[in-house]
């Protein structure tokens, strides 16, 4: 049955779409070099014309005609228009903020335009900040295939063509899916082995869905190519086609043919073979499964009293209580708790402090209730929560030093009662200042990884946050003497970027900060799962609350 589809039918009125990218000619901005390009994708709210982010491609070194592999997946509404808008730059450091790059090219179009133009194809000329035009831009829009599949698939190449002229090739694999009418889009690149002409590439992990959408004989392209540093001559060594059942059944050994070298030599047999050492495809289990079979997300906030926030009762304190605005601490609880709180059934959430001496005794904790009852440190609803932090502030005295490890480890100590993945537990820390025990947070988070439990920091104030990006861990695992964190769960975002990016508008910055910072939690879910073979509940049993299911919580630590 095809996925092409037409606009305005009943039956694709709310559907997933994916879109795909690429460009030609590009501007070459780099003067050794070329470009090297990355697509920034924009919508809009309904009934607004105003563009905010929703996403960022990979960035493709050295080329001026990209297909970038990152694909956009959008809900398709027939009812609205859904405006879209590609921006296209030449990155050339790790800097995320836009300006500091060059502008390549841009296109302002719908949704509705992608999906209505042949076979879903829409290419158009990109221009430049004066209307003219500087490359092409070609967007083409599939229907989303409801399997869940994922495929992990492992090769290797055997006596490839040598390429290179003083060493052998340095060989990768580009797979390609076919479209309706027969061309191809580029689903995954392996990574690049070098000086080999035997390669063996690392095992992958990609949806059935990407590489076929579900049509288990829908063709695969595979190519294989020399990776040359220049970035804009890879060498191309040959191709094959295989299909998702020929992979499944592990049928899949093949020849790479060069269709030129074949044309020339009558002789010519193959550029080596690519071989297929492995193939498992299990179910794909998505984060609405897990919430649909009776998981529930318990929300806990920690909130950093220290001193370094400055005196509660100062107008320039990150504490002060504003009658007329939020401070940083509230618009950070509301911006996640408004999001968490819809998966929680009871709305209870406990909430703690840590850096502050507590009455009555005036002693200095690290993991206090900040209801100041230890037995039952819940409150209700995102408005308890705001309610016991404006109350927490009157009585406590802001003092230090800056400690994560209590209170990750106090929430742990739930977590790990649930290994079953019934209760899956994010804490949200936020905080003004670095970590003063940042080697016990490390191995708080590392032990915390085992655990079904994600972890976000906000960081709010002006400080430097550079620690924090160790723990996030998006570059390389989290470590510490010779323990190694199990999965990322941690997510760090500094407060201040949302503040500037939205222009002082308060509804704004918390919309895009609950974006950004609960973005990895269903990865994070599925990913916890996944690791312990758990899959959803289809008879999920009634919720009971953590507040009368386990101990009362530990007395506040000294």
């Amino acid at each position: 049955m095809s996925n092409t589809f037409q606009p305005g039918t009943a039956a694709v009125a709310a559907t997933q779409v994916e879109i795909s990218i690429s460009c030609r000619n590009l501007k070459d901005k780099d003067v050794l070099s070329k470009s090297d390009p990355l697509c920034v994708i924009y919508t809009t709210t309904l009934g607004s014309k105003q563009y905010h982010e929703y996403q960022r491609t990979e960035r493709i070194e050295n080329s001026l005609n990209p297909d970038f592999v990152t694909k956009v997946n959008l809900t398709y509404l027939f009812e609205e228009c859904q405006r879209l808008k590609f921006e296209l730059y030449d990155i050339d450091s790790a800097k995320s903020q836009l300006d500091v790059h060059d502008f390549l090219g841009k296109l302002e179009t719908t949704l509705g335009a992608i999906l209505g133009s042949s076979n879903n194809r829409l290419e158009k000329p990109l221009t430049d900040h004066h209307g003219k035009p500087c490359g092409t831009i070609i967007l083409r829009a599939e229907e989303v295939s409801d399997c869940k599949d994922e495929a992990t698939l492992h090769f290797r190449g055997r006596k490839l063509d040598k390429k290179d002229f003083l060493g052998k090739s340095d060989p990768y694999l580009v797979f390609h899916r076919c479209n309706e009418d027969n061309s191809f889009t580029i689903c995954h690149k392996t990574e690049v082995i070098k000086n080999t002409l035997d390669p063996v590439w690392r095992p992958f992990k990609l949806l059935v869905r990407t590489l076929c959408n579900g049509d288990l004989d829908r063709t695969i392209k595979v190519e294989c190519f020399d990776w040359d540093s220049d970035g804009g001559s890879h060498d191309f060594i040959g191709e094959a086609t295989t299909n998702m059942r020929q992979l499944s059944e592990g049928r899949a050994n093949f020849e790479l043919i060069n269709p030129k070298k074949k044309a020339k030599k009558k002789s010519y047999k193959n550029s080596g073979t690519i071989e297929l050492l492995n193939c498992v495809i299990q179910k794909k289990h998505s984060f609405l499964d897990f919430i649909t079979g009776g998981m529930q997300l318990n929300f806990t906030v920690a909130i950093d009293f220290t001193a370094s926030n400055g005196n509660p009762g100062h107008t320039n304190s990150l504490h002060y209580i504003n009658p007329y605005a939020p401070n940083h601490y509230e618009q950070a609880i509301t911006a996640v708790g408004e999001i968490i709180q819809d998966y929680d059934s009871d709305k209870l959430f406990p909430v703690l402090g840590f850096g502050a001496k507590i009455p009555p005794a005036g002693q200095v904790s690290h993991e206090f209730p900040v209801n100041f009852n230890a037995q039952n440190p819940f409150c209700l609803g995102l408005t308890g929560i705001l309610q016991a932090y404006k109350a927490c502030i009157a009585q406590v005295q802001l003092y230090g030093p800056t400690n994560f490890s209590p209170v990750i480890n106090h929430v742990a100590r739930f977590a790990q009662q649930y290994p079953d993945g019934s209760n899956y537990f994010v804490l949200l820390i936020i905080t003004d200042g670095v970590i003063s025990d940042m080697e016990m947070t490390k191995m708080a988070v590392i032990n915390a990884s085992k655990l079904p439990m994600s972890i976000i920091i906000v960081g709010v104030g002006p400080a430097e946050f550079d620690a924090m990006e160790e723990l996030d861990a998006d570059k390389q695992a989290l470590s510490y003497r010779g323990s190694v964190a199990q999965r990322d769960i941690v997510q760090f975002v500094p407060f201040r970027e949302y503040i500037t990016s939205s222009g002082g508008n308060t509804d704004m910055s918390q919309a895009r900060l609950a974006k950004d910072v609960l973005a990895e939690v269903p990865g994070q879910v599925t990913g916890f799962m996944e690791s312990k073979g758990i899959s959803p509940s289809t008879s999920p049993a009634p919720h009971q609350s953590l507040n009368t299911a386990l101990p009362s919580a530990p007395p506040p630590a000294v």
